[in-house]
C-alpha cells in the first residue's frame, strides 16, 4: 500500500517560527473553527479554539508550470508529524471524496492519473496508479477547493 507522507517537520517548524510562505509573506494566524481546518503536519483537524496558521504552500522545490500553490492550515504550536500506520489519518476521513494526481520524477502531472475518488477508495485507487512505473508520487487534494492535503509515496 502507498505510504502517506505529511509535510516535513523542519519546514513546518520554520513556518511556525514565522518563515515566509510560498509567496514570501509570513503565515497568518487565526483561530480554528474545529472543522475544515486540517493540519498538513499531524494530519489531524486543528481543535476548535486553537491557534492555527494559514499560508500559501507549494509542495514542489522549484517553480514550474505544474507547481500548484495554494492555501494550507498548520497547527500554530508544535505538533507531532503524522507517522503512517496503514490507516487513513483523521484529515483524510472528513470529506466524502478527494482529488488525486500522479506525478513523474520531473514533478510533472502524469496525464490520465487525475481523478476524484470516494475517501474509502483512496488507497486502492492510489495503488492502481502506482502500477505505472513512471509515477514517482501522488498528491492528495481537496476535491472541492483543490487544497493540498498530503503526499502518497510508494511503500518502501
Amino acid at each position: 500500500m502507498p505510504r502517506i507522507t505529511a509535510l516535513p517537520t523542519d519546514q513546518v517548524r520554520a513556518y511556525q517560527s514565522g518563515a515566509p510562505d510560498a509567496y514570501g509573506t509570513p503565515p497568518e494566524r487565526a483561530t480554528s473553527t474545529g472543522t475544515g481546518n486540517p493540519c498538513r503536519h499531524c494530519l489531524r483537524n486543528i481543535p476548535a479554539g486553537a491557534e492555527m496558521l494559514i499560508l500559501a504552500h507549494r509542495p514542489f522545490d522549484e517553480v514550474q508550470p505544474y507547481a500548484e500553490t495554494g492555501p494550507i492550515f498548520l497547527c500554530a504550536t508544535q505538533c507531532e508529524r503524522h507517522q503512517d500506520t496503514g490507516t487513513l489519518p483523521e484529515v483524510l476521513t472528513t470529506s466524502p471524496d478527494y482529488l488525486i494526481k500522479g506525478y513523474g520524477m520531473e514533478n510533472r502531472i502524469v496525464y490520465g492519473t487525475g481523478t476524484i475518488i470516494p475517501a474509502e477508495s483512496l488507497m486502492e485507487t492510489a495503488s492502481s496508479i502506482f502500477v505505472k512505473p513512471e509515477i514517482a508520487y501522488i498528491h492528495i487534494r481537496s476535491s472541492r477547493n483543490n487544497c493540498y492535503q498530503a503526499r502518497l509515496d510508494r511503500d518502501a
